[in-house]
């Protein structure tokens, strides 16, 4: 199978992100949002992004322009069709919202295209009764998904061979490094991050050293680009709680606990980077 045309349900940061690589490699990009803010800057974002690489002389001004008119945006699903390849959903982590969005696609596209998840945690198997289970898929990409090279291709209980094959191929032709992966809870990347960074928060919550000081141990002692702290504020804290939970419920196994001061501060309000607020103040 072909892929040509691609729907990207859920324009927040990482559906306009897998949008614009998408886009600046000649797919036909449906993004598709139900909040008319979120997908008009949505559209502000990716311009601002191909800006950057345009500056940093990465693409041409002429690749930037195509990139953005291989985009339409809508805010519902009725403008999609049986001609959508893939359907890729990227709204926000919880499992009724996705298995009701995969429902309504599942209606619209029919018995041909490939329908993928971009969920960090929840079960590509669960989630695949929603639509085709040999035709679903997870690929998970890493945040931000311009830059990042990782996609995590998960493997439901049914994903077909040639489901798989399709998407890999698919991922190696935008230029991203793509890496199977079997259907358990945080998968990969986040079954080794999610404790790392819920551990972190155990150290700042039991008064083992400042927040500063966790972040500087991780940088200068384990080479790591960000402290595990400003981290969790980057990815958003209720986005690591939403993940952690999964695990532990995945899992009964109480290493995967969240700590209670990430449970308060989400709580609280306080999730990181795009609140203003969370380990750290921005």
């Amino acid at each position: 199978m072909q892929i040509k045309n691609i729907a990207v349900a859920g324009a927040g940061t990482m559906g306009n992100g897998i949008a614009h690589v998408f886009a600046l490699f000649g797919y036909k990009v449906f993004l598709i949002d139900q909040n008319e803010t979120i997908l008009k800057n949505a559209v502000k974002v990716i311009e601002q992004n191909l800006d950057r690489q345009v500056k940093k002389e990465t693409i041409t001004a002429v690749m930037k322009e195509s990139a953005l008119a291989n985009i339409s945006v809508y805010l519902n699903l009725k403008h999609i069709n049986s001609e959508i390849d893939l359907f890729l959903e990227a709204v926000s982590e919880n499992k009724q919202t996705k298995t009701a969005l995969l429902q309504q696609a599942k209606e619209i596209i029919g018995e041909k295209g490939i329908f993928a998840s971009n969920t960090s945690s929840i079960s590509i198997t669960e989630l695949s009764t929603a639509s085709f289970p040999e035709r679903f898929i997870g690929m998970h990409f890493m945040n931000p998904a311009p830059v990042m090279r990782l996609v995590e291709l998960i493997r439901g209980y049914s994903t077909s061979d040639s489901t798989y094959e399709t998407i890999k191929e698919l991922a190696l032709s935008i230029q991203k490094e793509p890496v199977e992966v079997y259907d358990y809870p945080g998968f990969i990347a986040n079954r080794i991050l999610m404790p790392m960074i819920n551990e972190a928060i155990f150290a700042l919550f039991e008064g083992v050293a400042k927040k500063e000081e966790i972040d500087t141990v991780m940088k200068l002692g384990m080479n790591h680009p960000m402290g595990p702290l400003a981290l969790a504020d980057y990815i958003g804290l209720d986005i690591c709680l939403s993940i952690i939970e999964v695990m532990y419920n995945g899992f009964k196994d109480p290493k995967y606990r969240p700590c209670p001061l990430l449970v308060k501060m989400v709580n609280a309000g306080k999730l990181g980077r795009k609140s203003g607020e969370g380990f750290y103040k921005y």
